[in-house]
């Protein structure tokens, strides 16, 4: 019944609260080693990255889109798209004002989408903690209950058994008296007596 308390290590906890950071961060870096191997005011690795965003954009709006829309998708896509535009800034750019304002503004973004799913994780975590703590209490009640009728059945039981082990002595000792005549007992109008002496014998 009692489960052992995992605990988990911090650096597991820690994961994913610094992971939207990380990923931007990763963009950033990446994109300003891209601007200084040749993309910094390349026209065409510009338009490919704007292409690229815009691509990834227009493929989470249609799959946002409708009853049917699956957020995941949709939110791959759009982040994939804010990833895309980010590099392509880094690159193209020559300072580093534009692209860590941009940095900033997308780790902001990427905190609160990540907290909205944080927030439903949690959520999600204490309803099924609830739920389990609930079934948990209902199984040990009915564990106590069946427990409480095992033993009574079992107090009956013993005190059945010691009943028919006291009469079945009671019986043999009045065979056993000086004088028992059960032919007498029979005419007597008690047969049961009789046949229950006969049993014992």
């Amino acid at each position: 019944m009692n489960e052992p308390l995992v605990h988990s290590h911090w650096l597991t906890n820690a994961v994913p609260k610094v992971a939207p950071v990380l990923a931007t961060s990763t963009v950033l870096i990446l994109g300003r080693i891209w601007n200084a191997n040749g993309a910094e005011h390349s026209v065409g690795n510009a338009a490919l990255m704007v292409a690229l965003a815009a691509g990834a954009a227009t493929a989470g709006a249609f799959a946002s889109a409708g009853r049917s829309g699956d957020g995941v998708l949709a939110g791959t896509a759009f982040a994939t798209s804010g990833s895309l535009a980010l590099a392509g800034v880094a690159g193209y750019a020559d300072g580093w004002s534009l692209p860590i304002l941009l940095w900033s503004v997308a780790t902001a973004v990427a905190y609160g989408i990540a907290a909205r799913y944080w927030r439903t994780d949690r959520r999600d975590t204490v309803a099924y903690e609830r739920g389990t703590t609930m079934r948990r209490e209902e199984h040990a009640h009915v564990e106590r209950v069946e427990t409480i009728r095992g033993r009574t059945q079992i107090e009956v039981a013993r005190e059945g058994t010691a009943y028919a082990a006291a009469l079945a002595e009671a019986m043999t000792a009045r065979a056993g008296l000086p004088g028992f005549n059960a032919q007498a007992l029979e005419a007597a109008g008690l047969p049961e007596l009789h046949r229950a002496d006969k049993d014992a014998a």
